[in-house]
């Protein structure tokens, strides 16, 4: 589903990543593990389309997204991709409904479609009773299946977690970590997760280690 080949970055004198090649499969749960410094959290931003490579291609579902202007590189990341990260990023404002939305009112779907759709998923994820609450009434994992959510609101072909249960403790990232296998088996959902734990990454399909800006397992 997407294929990575020989890709680079660099900012500045900083060489971050040294060609990476990598598949991911529909339906798998990749975990990418490393010390600090070694690419990961860049190489998910590229694969994220949130930054561009200096060199290498990166087709995803057959699409060479290199080659995709910058108005259709958004269009394309709205529909396919959902993110999750460390410190869920729900506007403080808005609701959990009204966050989980946000992608799907982007999407120019109909907003009745979005809320009937995000109730759906929010009551799914057992939020069903506090749709209404703001993140500062959540707690931390509320706020992070919140997150989940909104990742899920357009149906996205994959998610790409930056260490989604790195500010939860280890009861909350427990039911985050079986919430990610239930999607998998339940909705054949792709997850690429960059992670320092030890018992995520030991329970995803491949477990994938980087160091010094390449991959050295596949």
């Amino acid at each position: 589903m997407i294929k990575v080949t020989g890709v680079t970055k660099s900012y500045k004198n900083l060489t971050v990543l040294k060609g990476v090649d990598l598949e991911i499969k529909q339906g798998e749960i990749v975990s990418i593990v490393g010390a600090s410094g070694a690419g990961k959290t860049t190489l998910l931003q590229i694969i994220g389309t949130l930054d561009n490579p200096d060199s290498g291609t990166i087709s995803f579902l057959d699409t060479d997204i290199s080659s995709l202007k910058k108005k259709e590189l958004a269009k394309f990341r709205n529909k396919n991709i959902g993110f999750v990260f460390q410190f869920h990023h729900l506007l403080p404002e808005f609701t959990a409904l009204e966050n989980v939305c946000i992608p799907g009112y982007i999407s120019d779907t109909p907003k009745s479609k979005v809320e009937k759709r995000a109730k759906e998923l929010l009551t799914m994820l057992g939020l069903g009773d506090r749709i209404s609450h703001k993140p500062a009434e959540l707690s931390g994992g509320e706020q992070q299946r919140v997150s989940v959510a909104r990742a899920l609101i357009n149906n996205p072909s994959v998610i790409l977690a930056d260490e989604p249960s790195g500010n939860l403790d280890s009861k909350n990232a427990e039911e985050l970590h079986n919430l990610f296998f239930k999607l998998r088996d339940e909705y054949n959902q792709t997850f690429v997760i960059v992670t320092h734990n030890e018992i995520l990454s030991n329970m995803s399909d491949r477990k994938l280690v980087m160091k010094d800006g390449v991959i050295i397992n596949n």
